[in-house]
């Protein structure tokens, strides 16, 4: 059994959608742009002309569909493996699992078991309410992973990735770490993703110390980058 610790107290949230932007109210904060949105709002053409490639290749229906599917997926990897950290996976290990399921079982025996000794929180609203880089986000956990307090993200994908096919991914981890950082005055520097693809691989990406320093000095310049494009509307 995984030990939990309610050492950080994190707090309740709710969101919005407004002019294509989420937005989180926390606390007696409002109106913070989500990490996902600043992340979207502010990515290079180059990422947008290869999305628009790949859709314009596969049709605008299949490429919903896909993204559907993927997102249903994510939802069910998400939660069994939340249910597993909260000690709530019993006996269905004998049980017929679905491919979501067979894909958090790989993170969860490559990338949690024997890894994450304890945990302070799973799926929490983390913020940094300073002006002018606002903004908020919902980490999926923040553990100790491998002996250091860590911010974990477990994604699914349809292929094996490689790192610098990831930049959102990790600079999402580093934005989750500045926030946590300011309101719980931490010293996180370290970010994991645990991802499986559909073929059962599992992959670990590990960035910290100076690598991880410099993606929030870039997620930094991404926040200041949207709130520039908020003000032009």
């Amino acid at each position: 059994m995984i030990k939990w610790n309610n050492k950080y107290s994190y707090p309740s949230s709710s969101r919005s959608i407004q002019k294509g932007s989420r937005l989180y109210s926390v606390e007696n904060e409002t109106m913070l742009p989500s990490v996902t949105t600043i992340l979207e709002i502010t990515k290079p053409d180059s990422d947008k002309e290869q999305l628009a490639k790949w859709v314009a290749k596969v049709g605008e229906a299949e490429s919903k569909r896909i993204a559907s599917e993927s997102s249903s997926r994510g939802t069910a990897l998400h939660s069994r493996i939340e249910n597993f950290l909260k000690g709530k996976l019993n006996g269905d290990l004998l049980e017929e699992k679905n491919l979501a399921q067979k894909m958090a079982d790989e993170i969860i025996e490559n990338g949690i078991r024997n890894k994450v000794s304890e945990i302070y929180g799973c799926e929490v609203t983390v913020f940094q309410p300073d002006p002018p880089h606002r903004f908020a986000g919902t980490a999926d956990c923040i553990a100790e992973w491998n002996g250091k307090i860590s911010i974990l993200d477990f994604k699914q994908t349809n292929k094996q990735k490689r790192k610098e096919w990831i930049l959102s991914y990790l600079l999402q981890l580093s934005a989750y770490a500045i926030a946590h950082n300011r309101v719980y005055n931490t010293t996180i520097d370290r970010g994991v993703i645990l991802m499986c693809a559909t073929d059962l691989t599992f992959q670990e990406f590990v960035v910290e110390g100076d690598e991880f320093l410099e993606l929030q000095k870039e997620f930094m310049k991404r926040v200041e980058l949207y709130y520039q494009l908020q003000a032009k509307g």
